[in-house]
């Protein structure tokens, strides 16, 4: 973990006290004394189940990919992936190319293959987000007092998740635009890489053309997509029964509607490009809304407090954890200087 990374981090969570000492530390302290350690705990259970499920997703993508992985092997994979995300200032999306990375050197897979996987993957995991937070937005605006400049962050986060994913689609059935973008990142190659660019644009055509015929065959696949996209719809619903449970834990008996809504919300602000894993942006949303709902302040910041204990704390520890057994330098291989750098030391 870099410096950079490690001050982030330092930043929310100072920005996370100042928001509980607005509340009032003392409150918060009081009402997680009274919380039922027994729901909570359930919680976590709840918790590791979603990344059971986030594994089974990915093995089936993988199966489909014939590449052949255990859920055990890919457990931990899915683990680190999550640290690195959380850890990551914009954007949940660091650790992707990591456990792709990871994958590829564990079973001697093609980079391009576990890659288009986990792009799959994060695709499948994004289709029922959005469907919830178009839904979230229209609910929001009727039933809450919403700033303006929130309601326009949402409304471009959402819309720049479709125009990815849209891409992402149109790059895997159209042949021409997979040139198109193949072109794209060797101009950046030629303008960023003078050593050995042609044998560098050589693995970048093939790389591309890989990840797109592995996308073009998972996306194809009808029967992948009857039991993943379900089963991403299940997983966001295990997300929000979390959240749900640990306000249950306070006695707040919250409706789940208003928790979903909540946590789409606080997800879509977290997306913002400031801080690892949306800390302090998404606990502040949060806490504002929940208050707003009707529950006191003091079980908001303490039931915040505790489900961002679980969902990304839980995640980010053990995740950092694991690092070492894959070796700490895979943090190094989201670039692709890095990664030249290792195939030419191989070399």
């Amino acid at each position: 973990m870099d410096r950079k990374t490690i001050l982030l981090l330092g930043i929310s969570i100072v920005i996370l006290v100042v928001m509980l000492w607005f509340v009032g530390i003392d409150q918060v302290i009081s009402a997680l004394k009274v919380a039922n350690l027994y729901i909570i705990a359930l919680a976590i259970a709840v918790q590791i189940i979603t990344y059971f499920l986030y594994t089974l997703r990915w093995q089936i993508l993988n199966k489909q990919a014939d590449l052949d992985v255990s859920i055990r092997e890919l457990f931990p994979m899915v683990l680190v992936g999550l640290a690195v995300n959380n850890i990551t200032p914009s954007g949940r999306g660091g650790g992707e190319p990591v456990r792709a990375y990871i994958l590829s050197k564990q079973k001697d897979y093609l980079f391009e293959e576990t890659f288009a996987t986990v792009v799959a993957d994060r695709a499948l995991d994004t289709f029922p987000f959005v469907v919830l937070a178009a839904i979230t937005i229209i609910l929001m605006t009727l039933y809450f007092d919403m700033p303006t400049w929130l309601l326009a962050v949402m409304i471009v986060a959402v819309i720049a998740i479709i125009a990815i994913l849209a891409i992402i689609i149109y790059m895997c059935i159209n042949p021409n635009f997979g040139n198109k973008v193949d072109g794209w990142i060797v101009g950046l190659v030629r303008r960023f890489y003078k050593k050995n660019s042609v044998e560098l644009e050589n693995k970048i055509h093939e790389a591309v053309f890989g990840f797109q015929d592995t996308m073009k065959n998972l996306v194809s696949n009808k029967k992948a997509l009857y039991y993943t996209v379900p089963l991403s719809f299940i997983i966001w619903i295990f997300e929000i029964f979390r959240v749900y449970l640990v306000f249950l834990a306070f006695g707040a008996n919250v409706n789940p509607i208003i928790i979903g809504e909540v946590f789409i919300v606080a997800s879509l602000v977290g997306m913002i490009p400031l801080l690892p894993g949306g800390l302090g942006a998404i606990d502040g949303v949060m806490i504002l809304f929940y208050s707003s709902a009707g529950i006191t302040s003091s079980i908001s910041a303490a039931a915040t407090v505790i489900e961002r204990l679980i969902s990304f704390w839980m995640a980010t520890i053990i995740g950092l954890v694991l690092i070492p057994k894959y070796g700490s330098s895979i943090l190094d291989k989201k670039s692709l200087s890095s990664v030249e750098s290792e195939e030419n030391i191989d070399e």
